[in-house]
């Protein structure tokens, strides 16, 4: 039977149209590692396949043909029937062969990691075209569903390459990570009955990733998962970064360097400064490695506000890599506990600041909802401003600039109470909002905007703030 499936709404519908439909139909789905694009498409299937196989990881050629072909072995009515399958031409040709035997008013075909047959010089790829332009695109009742976690290969080589397959997917279904109104229906669906406070402090270790969120035991504590998962002996997830960029990169030391570069700036770094700080060279190779970690969601490019796009910046946006960088990649393996003995130790409640920004850059959607735009047009940036000897340095986190010219300046700001503004913070604000519309001469009306996970305590000062956003509003549904 089936397991429920969280979310996926959209996903959803598509393979329902492609299952319905009256024609051939080439699938590609892709998204980073532990997304779940296995899960989704077993589990609608039920995993009635007519065929399935799977790549193997840093396989050779022929451990991948072996993988490709441990079906058609297993249904041959001989033993020796595909003895002579040497090429991946070959192995096509008995796949259609066997497809073909089947006769069935409906053909479902999934392979999964995709990409990992594709091994150098093996000829994978013009096999895979041959296949499909020759005989699966006629054939008006094959589902043919392919998977992939190189986001990049299956954008660049499979999606959108300039070979035979150009423009033959059907469909393309992308899986992002899971907000939050999702984590919290896949904890509860796991019987992990947190309140949403807990939920929201998860989210900001795990990210949206439901491998990892499907691992939080609910007889412990949050705290106590997350000592079990990163910092006791043989922990489950202290190697998981490295084995994730070993994954999907071949040469995943030089992505590390960069992400290593990315992480010490929180508002993130120019292309110029990863050069400097990764040490590494301004050429083709690094500009490839940026789009792949953007395309794999470990981070994002934008621009600040009134920059070009040659200045833009570059931001770590995967929280669990973020989690990593600040507490597990330098600990030392003498304490298991060393989670929960870090409560209200100043670096966790620097990370908490940090993370909790981020979880609110993954949530614009909600912030627009609550703000009552999500129609307007709208553009996210951030801004800084070094200051001079006349006016002093500036930052704002968030600016959402709207159509209606309106800018949101939003300060977002994690706490476990009501967030109260004090008098201090009060003349910061004005005096940030004034310095803004100094240097960037901007016209649009400004209106501050507060995201604080349990709201706004009402005191004298609190008038500064126009609009305040919380955790309830991040966690709703959009509609």
């Amino acid at each position: 039977m089936a397991r429920e499936i969280i979310g996926r709404k959209r996903e959803l519908e598509q393979l329902r149209s492609v299952f319905n439909s009256d024609k051939a139909e080439l699938v590609a789905v892709y998204g980073r590692r532990r997304i779940g694009k296995t899960f989704l498409v077993k589990e609608f299937f039920n995993g009635a396949f007519d065929y399935y196989a799977t790549g193997i990881f840093e396989g050779s050629k022929q451990d991948e043909l072996n993988a490709f072909c441990d079906m058609l072995y297993r249904n041959a009515t001989e033993a020796n029937a595909h003895s002579s399958i040497k090429t991946w031409m070959d192995a096509f040709a008995a796949l259609r062969d066997y497809l073909t035997g089947l006769r069935k008013k409906r053909l479902v075909v999934f392979l999964d990691e995709l990409p990992w047959f594709d091994v150098p010089s093996g000829q994978f790829l013009k096999a895979f075209e041959w296949f499909w332009n020759s005989w699966g695109a006629t054939q008006d009742n094959l589902k043919m569903i392919v998977c992939g976690s190189a986001t990049t290969w299956m954008t660049d080589k499979f999606i959108s390459g300039k070979g035979g397959l150009y423009n033959r997917t059907t469909e393309r279904i992308y899986l992002a990570p899971f907000n939050l109104q999702e984590s919290e229906a896949l904890l509860k669906s796991n019987g992990v009955d947190w309140d949403r406070s807990l939920i929201l402090d998860a989210y900001m270790i795990f990210g949206g990733v439901p491998l990892y969120l499907n691992m939080l035991k609910k007889t412990l504590s949050l705290d106590a998962n997350v000592d079990e998962m990163f910092f006791r002996e043989g922990a489950p997830l202290r190697d998981e970064y490295e084995f994730l960029f070993r994954s999907l990169f071949k040469d995943s030391d030089f992505y590390m360097r960069i992400v290593d570069a990315i992480s010490r700036k929180n508002m993130g770094i120019t292309r110029q400064e990863i050069v400097e700080q990764a040490k590494v060279s301004a050429n083709g190779t690094l500009t490839k490695a940026l789009k792949n970690l953007v395309s794999c969601d470990f981070m994002r490019k934008y621009s600040a506000f009134g920059k070009k796009e040659r200045e833009a910046l570059y931001q770590l946006t995967d929280l669990s890599v973020l989690f990593y960088k600040r507490f597990v990649e330098r600990y030392n393996g003498k304490d298991e506990h060393h989670w929960t003995n870090l409560i209200d130790s100043p670096s966790r409640r620097a990370w908490t600041g940090i993370a909790f920004e981020q979880v609110c850059l993954l949530h614009v959607p909600q912030i627009k909802q609550a703000l009552g735009i999500a129609g307007v047009q709208t553009e996210v940036s951030s801004w800084r401003y070094a200051g001079d000897e006349y006016t002093s340095g500036a930052q704002i986190d968030m600016l959402i600039s709207r159509r209606d010219r309106v800018i949101n300046l939003c300060e977002m700001k994690y706490s476990t109470y009501k967030y109260e503004i004090t008098s201090k913070y009060s003349k910061e604000l004005r005096e940030r909002c004034a310095t803004f519309r100094s240097v960037t001469n901007t016209r649009n009306a400004l209106h501050l905007t507060l995201v604080t996970p349990w709201g706004l305590k009402l005191n004298a000062n609190a008038g500064v703030i126009g609009q305040t956003v919380t955790a309830e509003q991040l966690f709703a549904e959009i509609c």
